[in-house]
Parts: structure tokens; C-alpha cells; sequence
């Protein structure tokens, strides 16, 4: 019966590891490992304890180790030891009993293990997964069986450790089909690593406000992304409500904006569709910075650039009736080409552009009067924005978020 009972164990032991994909040998070293614990408790064993199993035939031993010699002066350790066999009679009811538990946990810990080392190698890369649960926190995706990942939306001001990585107004249903960027692949030997409850939070970790995942949306869309003919160089994305993407031709027959953009529309539409109606505007990038400045503010018609490269700072003017349309709502159009393009950007209408100005930039007025109208805003480096105040406010649309 014992015979019959160890090989009745190797074969589930080989057929769990085949389902599961895992390595055979490894589970069975996991097994031989946790059973020698097990049986220096039941044994009641003065030293250590080391388990075999045969592979071939399932067939469990149990060995003493009993050191000899002196220990170590230093370390108080033994070099060698002598195996002494206390294998019980009923050694494979013993390891029956033990073993279901042993086994999940090590079957568990394996799974973990393997999805690591498979998906570590895929930070940055676009997975298509189902919804399969969704808390206040963060939402379960099946990405495929017995792969599962996490899409964070914690609460920041509560959880200012963890992070929240969907849009703002986007809501999953269960079975509901997501593409999600791969952000991170925690490793389930980290002792900090996250729970949820009792169980281990899933170590894959995904993405639905990362730039990046417009960069990978494209070039499924767009071959000529995916084979080098068209490359993105920049892109800027307030998740849920707009983004500009800068990119350019590496042929010079090839219109890059047009090859992204899509027959009346038909590439860029299917990218904003999976972004839930987020704008996508695809501008023409450029080295040269003023050309560059200028496509990003679009659609917005920009009629001057002045590039002052010692601070960074590029002034744009515009004719009047644009001067809205360039900064946009709330200074989400000219925040998102600042973005873009790395540049200070100032914004000035034509009619208040061609006003004097003093030696700091400032407006001259016959009337000299503390409040002079623009953005209080100063840069780090003491340089003061230069765009218009908001009604009702002492910044710009693009530093808003700096009132007390």
C-alpha cells in the first residue's frame, strides 16, 4: 500500500505540475523541503531533518542530520553531518496528509514565480484583459488563465504610497474587455510586497493613464509606427480629456500627421474610441523650435514665435480672436504643448503684443498702477509668466492650480 500511496503521489505531483506549468522537479524539491520541517515537528527530532523522494517511484525517506566533528569557533556551525535514516513506517500517510496544504501554498507561490518571470520582461508593453472585479481601490483584469492583474485607482489623498492609474470619469463592468499598459511586475519574494486580505495582491500592475499607452494604441493602428517609417518623439496627456502627440517622418514622402490621422479619420477615431473619447490631437514634430511651438499650439493659428533658449521660454503671438482657442480651457491647450515640446510657453494677442514694454517685460502704461494684469506666477529661477490673469484670479489658466 505504501508503494501503491508514493506513486499515487509522484503521478499527482507530475500532473499538477503539468497543468499549472511548472517544473516538475522543482515542486517536488518545494515538497521534500516543507515535509522535512513537517517531520522534525512529528518525529520530534533533536536535529535538522532532510527529505528525499524518489522520482521514479515516489518513494519517501527521511533522514537525521547529525553533525560531526567540533563545531565552528566562530560560528558555532558543523561542517559535516551524518544522515541517519528515521523514515517511519507510514511515511507516505504522514506525507499524504501533509502534503495538500504544502503543495497549494507551493503551487501558489510557483504560479507567482512564473508569471514574474514572464511578464518582468514585458514592462511597457500593451495586454488586452477582461474585467473580473472591481473595489473602491483597484480593479482585478483577467489577461489570460491564471494571470491576473491590477489596475489601481486609489484614493491619493487617503493612500499617498499607492497611485491611481485610470482616468478620471472611466467605470468598468464585469466581462468588460480593457487594454491596459504593463507599468510594473512585482516580485512575489518581496517581504514589502502588497495584500489584499489574506491573499497576495496580483504582481502585475496596469496602466490606463500612461502616455504610453497612446504610443502602443498607435502602433496597432498605424503599420507605419510599428515598422519604423513613422516615429513618435513626444507625448503629453491629461488621461480622460485630452493629449498631443508629436510625430515625424523618417521618409520623405510619407506625411506622418495623415498616416496617423487615417483615411477621413479612420486610425486616430479608433485610438480615441479605446481612450473612451479622449481628444487625441497628432501634430508635426520638428528640431526647429519654433516650428515646433507652433504646431503644437494647434489648432489654435499662431502668427510669431520668439525663442529665448538661455531661459527656456518661448513667446507665441496670436491674432485676438485666437487667443482663447491657444490656451484653451482652463490652459489645458497650452499646458499640454508646454508638455509637448519642453518650452516655456507665453501667449500674447496681436493688439496687446505691439503695446510697449519696459525693460522687465512689463507693460508701460500712462497710468502706472500696482495691478498690471498679468499672471503672478514666477518660475523657480525667478522668471515671471507673462500670460494674462484669469477674471477673478491673480494667475493664468495654465497656473491655476497655484491659487491659495
Amino acid at each position: 500500500m505504501a508503494a501503491s500511496g508514493s506513486s499515487e503521489l509522484i503521478n499527482a505531483l507530475q500532473a499538477l505540475a503539468h497543468e499549472r506549468k511548472i517544473d516538475e522537479f522543482y515542486l517536488i524539491e518545494r515538497l521534500e523541503e516543507s515535509l522535512a520541517k513537517s517531520y522534525e515537528r512529528i518525529l520530534d527530532l533533536e536535529w535538522d531533518a532532510r527529505v528525499t523522494i524518489d522520482r521514479a517511484t515516489g518513494k519517501i525517506y527521511v533522514y537525521e542530520l547529525v553533525p560531526k566533528g567540533e563545531p565552528d569557533e566562530e560560528t558555532g556551525e558543523y561542517a559535516e553531518f551524518e544522515e541517519r535514516d528515521v523514515t517511519p513506517n507510514d511515511v507516505s500517510r504522514i506525507a499524504a496528509q501533509n502534503a495538500k496544504g504544502v503543495i497549494s501554498s507551493i503551487v501558489r507561490e510557483a504560479s507567482r514565480q512564473s508569471i514574474y518571470e514572464e511578464f518582468s520582461q514585458r514592462v511597457g508593453d500593451l495586454v488586452t484583459g477582461t474585467v473580473l472585479q472591481g473595489t473602491p481601490d483597484f480593479t482585478i483584469i483577467k489577461i489570460r488563465d491564471g494571470v491576473e492583474a491590477e489596475l489601481p485607482h486609489y484614493d491619493l489623498k487617503r493612500n499617498p504610497e499607492e497611485r491611481n492609474e485610470r482616468p478620471a470619469g472611466e467605470r468598468y463592468r464585469h466581462n468588460q474587455r480593457l487594454k491596459t499598459l504593463i507599468i510594473e511586475v512585482r516580485n512575489p519574494g518581496d517581504e514589502d510586497a502588497p495584500r489584499r486580505g489574506e491573499q497576495t495582491r496580483p504582481s502585475i500592475v496596469v496602466s490606463r493613464t500612461h502616455p504610453d499607452l497612446i504610443r502602443r494604441l498607435f502602433e496597432i493602428e498605424v503599420p507605419e509606427i510599428y515598422d519604423g517609417l513613422i516615429e513618435v518623439k513626444s507625448i503629453a496627456r491629461e488621461p480622460g480629456a485630452r493629449s498631443k502627440v508629436a510625430v515625424v517622418s523618417n521618409e520623405s514622402n510619407l506625411d506622418p500627421v495623415g498616416a496617423c490621422v487615417g483615411p477621413k479619420g479612420s486610425r486616430v477615431r479608433m485610438v480615441v474610441e479605446e481612450l473612451r473619447n479622449e481628444r487625441v490631437d497628432v501634430i508635426q514634430w520638428s528640431d526647429d523650435p519654433a516650428t515646433y511651438v507652433r504646431n503644437a499650439l494647434s489648432p489654435a493659428r499662431v502668427s510669431h514665435v520668439d525663442i529665448d533658449e538661455e531661459n527656456n521660454y518661448a513667446t507665441v503671438v496670436v491674432p485676438d480672436d485666437q487667443l482663447s482657442l491657444a490656451i484653451g480651457k482652463e490652459g489645458q491647450n497650452a499646458r499640454l504643448a508646454a508638455r509637448l515640446t519642453g518650452w516655456h510657453i507665453d501667449i500674447k494677442s496681436a493688439s496687446f503684443a505691439i503695446k510697449p514694454v519696459d525693460e522687465d517685460n512689463m507693460l508701460i502704461d500712462e497710468e502706472k498702477v500696482e495691478d498690471d494684469g498679468l499672471c503672478e506666477y514666477e518660475s523657480p529661477d525667478g522668471v515671471r509668466c507673462r500670460n494674462h490673469k484669469r477674471p477673478g484670479s491673480r494667475f493664468c489658466g495654465i497656473h491655476a492650480g497655484f491659487e491659495e
